[in-house]
């Protein structure tokens, strides 16, 4: 396999993939939050599936197959620019764009954060969660932070908060935060790689870079690890010229290939998160995985990575797919997936929690056998015309407010970052060139 860097391609279709995973998990936590039974592949053991517990079907209501594409995304933009840079012989600027970008990355991923948690800490003091903690869904209620018992217990709360995040991944403010410190151990991963392998050759980093792939599977790395560095092996296939010129010279073969393995990919990307024996189609992948994974592994992370990286596969080489995923509305929808992803877990719990179930009262239980009263139950959704209109005004608002987010606020928090960034570089360090991942 050659050394020389192919032609430029398109690589747009990462931000429409990027794009469609981000409002996929915006809906998988909605369907957690109103619809659990979705996460298994029928009603029961005895009752038949309804439409979205089906496979492929069941892709559009599901999170971790998206949790999966962002770390592969991770592992494919973070190395495209070194490996490009290392093609044409200029390693040594590989090499200091990699530094920069793995300072910078903290400040990306951590700024922001900080930010939403303080945004839902001082809504949680005021009450913003009141609803969610009596609303009819254990998700929301099981999410919902509690006020503090005291001002400056208040305060300690907050910054325990902020450090927990990425000690341990727990944030009482805001709970999905807790895939964050994952998605930076990739980005980590991806730069040390770069590190390790920008003098090595093509074709030896991709044998490389194939053996890290098997050590992360083997080794139980599902959530981040084999993802990763299955998008860094895109991203080199991705400027290869070789590569180019064969699947050029067999278009019929790349359009049926490709086409069958994002077929495959969606139906590993199926596989339930509970009950998998309730389906035959599931449990059949239930025993193919005590084949092909490795011992004491959760399938239904292995399952979803595998589809993703299939799915990722499949697109880079059909050129239909990678057309669609370069729709500018897709594209638009990528810019704003980080946005989307840090905020829609606080709003789903707030703003969609009391659309739903505000207008709501708590029905009486009556009382015990000793005649003592038992609480109220929990608070039922108004009614189904509200879901009707609510939900779908929750995605535009939603996006709203992430456009808005990308317009104030991440300018801001990259001012910050540069500050800190000027305060600590070196003055031969400090010129401002591009980061690899915007």
């Amino acid at each position: 396999m050659g050394g020389s860097p192919a032609p430029k391609r398109d690589v747009v279709w990462v931000d429409g993939l990027r794009g469609i995973a981000s409002v996929l998990v915006v809906t998988a936590h909605i369907c957690r939050s109103l619809a659990p039974h979705l996460l298994s592949p029928a009603m029961s053991d005895k009752l038949p599936p309804t439409l979205f517990q089906l496979p492929f079907l069941r892709c559009l209501v599901m999170g971790r197959p998206s949790v999966a594409v962002f770390a592969l995304v991770t592992g494919f933009v973070n190395s495209l620019g070194p490996l490009k840079k290392s093609r044409t012989g200029n390693a040594d600027a590989a090499l200091s764009g990699v530094a920069k970008s793995t300072f910078r990355r903290f400040g990306r991923f951590m700024i922001p954060a900080i930010v939403v948690t303080t945004f839902s800490w001082v809504a949680c003091q005021f009450g913003a969660y009141n609803i969610a903690h009596a609303a009819n869904s254990a998700w929301i209620r099981d999410t919902s932070p509690t006020p503090s018992a005291s001002f400056a217990g208040a305060f300690y709360d907050l910054f325990k908060s902020l450090g927990t995040t990425w000690i341990d991944g727990f944030n009482e403010y805001d709970r999905i935060q807790w895939t964050l410190t994952y998605l930076l151990q990739g980005s980590m991963m991806t730069y040390t790689t770069m590190f390790a392998l920008v003098y090595v050759k093509p074709r030896w980093r991709m044998a490389l870079i194939a053996g890290m792939f098997y050590f992360k599977w083997k080794s139980g790395d599902s959530l981040v690890g084999f993802n990763v560095y299955c998008g860094i092996f895109l991203a080199e296939l991705s400027i290869d010229s070789d590569v180019a010129d064969f699947v050029a010279a067999y278009p019929l073969i790349r359009s049926v290939g490709s086409a069958s393995v994002i077929f495959l990919g969606l139906y590993f990307c199926s596989y339930p998160e509970e009950n998998p024996e309730w389906a035959l189609w599931s449990k059949e992948l239930l025993h193919l995985g005590r084949w092909i994974f490795p011992s004491s592994v959760e399938y239904g992370r292995y399952y979803p990575g595998m589809g993703a990286d299939l799915v990722a596969t499949g697109i880079m080489f059909n050129a239909t797919a990678k057309k669609i995923l370069s729709h500018r509305f897709l594209c638009w929808m990528g810019k704003l997936s980080w946005p989307v992803y840090l905020l829609h877990a606080p709003l789903i719990r707030t703003v969609l929690t009391w659309v739903l179930f505000g207008a709501s009262v708590r029905p009486q239980q009556g009382k015990d056998q000793d005649g003592n009263q038992l609480p109220p139950g929990w608070l039922p959704i108004a009614n189904n015309w509200v879901v009707v209109f609510a939900i779908p005004l929750f995605y535009v608002f939603l996006y709203r407010v992430a456009g808005l987010w990308a317009q104030w606020v991440d300018p801001w928090c990259m001012n910050v970052a540069k500050v800190f960034e000027e305060t600590v570089f070196r003055d031969d360090a400090r010129e401002d060139k591009p980061l690899l991942l915007s």
